[in-house]
């Protein structure tokens, strides 16, 4: 999937090395335009922090979310199967992924069908960084700045992840703003359970459209977010109130980029 100067773990097997983390970068993050762009910005941060991590390039497959999610059981566990046997057959043991719909299938789905890791989100890892003293923030580009942070399904209310993104968001010295309903009460942006993928039901209005109201409210001139999906749902929304050029949707990883010029 994702590719370019990056490592495959076939690459590291030829050289005879190990890569200390396998990036597991998903189907948005291969194939949406705005996720690749978010793909990109933790690969360079990981470049950044001298980590040995690889991908799977071609030999990654769809963690099988959207089927299982959807109700096609058997579909899921063909897929999952296929990528647990290439895992697997790799002697991974550590995944990092910038999908928090990746994140909970590998690490909580997985296990009974034979795949067991360590499966971490990327704003884990970065704050882990942090900590290591391995990545710095540096320049400032926030402080000061008012943000709100959405809080993605799959990450906070399925995975209990709460406290690693806003630590992460702490070291800014912004000025982050919580909306109305947020952490164990954060409200969906409308894409999970393979909504993603489907025409909206009747109704008087659109979740994302919703949720970007509460984003807007705070008066936040950045809106942060964790999941591609919920990247796609923010954006639209934002567009929806004319408000794309004033309200910046951005991944974790991108703003501790920006902290971190080349």
């Amino acid at each position: 999937m994702f590719s370019g100067m990056v490592k495959t773990v076939q690459d590291y097997i030829n050289s005879g090395e190990t890569p200390e983390i396998l990036f597991w970068v998903g189907c948005a993050g291969s194939f949406d335009e705005r996720a690749q762009r978010v793909s990109r910005a933790f690969s360079q941060i990981l470049d950044k922090a001298n980590v040995k991590y690889a991908i799977l390039g071609t030999e990654e497959g769809c963690t099988g979310d959207p089927a299982k999610r959807a109700g096609n059981e058997f579909l899921f566990q063909m897929q999952a199967m296929q990528n647990i046997e290439v895992l697997n057959g790799y002697g991974i043991q550590r995944i990092v992924t910038a999908c928090p719909h990746c994140f909970n299938t590998l690490k909580n789905e997985y296990p009974s069908l034979g795949g067991k890791y360590d499966v971490v989100h990327h704003t884990q890892f970065i704050n882990e960084l942090l900590d290591a003293g391995k990545l710095a923030i540096e320049g400032g580009v926030f402080k000061g700045r008012k943000i709100t942070y959405h809080d993605s399904c799959y990450l906070g209310r399925a995975n209990g992840v709460y406290e690693a993104p806003r630590m992460v968001m702490e070291r800014l010295d912004a000025d982050l703003v919580e909306m109305k309903r947020c952490r164990t009460n954060g409200l969906c942006c409308g894409a999970g359970g393979a909504q993603m993928f489907k025409e909206a039901e009747s109704g008087e209005k659109e979740i994302n459209v919703e949720r970007t109201e509460e984003a807007l409210a705070t008066g936040a001139e950045v809106v942060v977010v964790n999941c591609p999906f919920c990247m796609t749902m923010m954006r639209d929304g934002t567009k929806h109130f004319g408000k794309e050029n004033e309200v910046k949707v951005l991944d974790i990883s991108e703003i501790i980029l920006e902290n971190n010029p080349e």
